[in-house]
């Protein structure tokens, strides 16, 4: 009889992490991947894998945020802009002199960013929540503080894995401006989009979390 439950938790988590595998790739195919915020548009993708962290723990997490590198990297091999070359080696590699090097740095940039967002948030919550379990309200606000947090992951460590490998390429092809000002776009980027983007990733995750993790432990007992 334990071997079956434990076989039935493993499947229904195995199913759990194929939903929100299948979100993520929704997400970023569609439209439905971006809010229109005045002039930006916040990105809504990292979201199930914060979600994720939350729910089934920082592995599961992790391994989220490598199906949102993966379809961050197919997207933009299949669907190029200028751009591109920071998410996909295929395009990197033709960049400049360091061909593999530069492939690398892509790899790094669209996978290592979005797994530690899975994995931070996961912890956090596991920390945030222990103070306090039975508290619904204290629940809530640890999920919206995952989600503050995890977006802001993503934004800094993208952002700033451009800046440090593909600076002067970037600030020429894509941005069309000198690599000295390159600093403040970035940051500007940081200082506004990212701040939207955690914004609305805490408001949707503090919304949706604590209700499907109250289902999902009662699920468990």
């Amino acid at each position: 009889m334990k071997s079956s439950a434990i076989h039935q938790r493993g499947t229904v988590r195995t199913v759990q992490l194929a939903l929100l595998s299948a979100i993520i790739f929704v997400l970023a195919l569609t439209p439905l991947g971006f809010i229109p915020l005045g002039p930006i548009n916040a990105t809504t993708i990292h979201i199930p894998v914060i979600l994720g962290a939350i729910w089934l723990g920082p592995a599961a997490g992790g391994f989220l945020g490598g199906v949102f590198g993966l379809s961050s990297l197919l997207i933009n091999t299949v669907r190029p802009g200028p751009s591109s070359f920071v998410f996909s080696p295929f395009y990197a590699a033709s960049i400049g002199m360091g061909g593999a090097k530069n492939a690398l740095y892509s790899l790094l940039i669209c996978f290592l960013p979005r797994i530690l967002i899975g994995v931070a948030a996961g912890w956090l919550y596991r920390g945030l929540s222990s103070l306090c379990q039975k508290s619904r309200a204290w629940q809530t606000f640890a999920s919206g503080l995952c989600g503050v947090m995890g977006s802001f992951v993503n934004t800094l460590l993208v952002m700033g894995g451009i800046w440090l490998l593909f600076g002067p390429v970037y600030a020429q092809q894509v941005k069309n401006v000198p690599y000295s000002a390159l600093g403040g776009i970035i940051m500007g980027v940081i200082g506004l989009n990212g701040t939207l983007e955690a914004l609305v990733a805490g408001v949707i995750t503090a919304l949706i979390s604590a209700p499907v993790a109250a289902v999902l432990s009662r699920q468990r007992r």
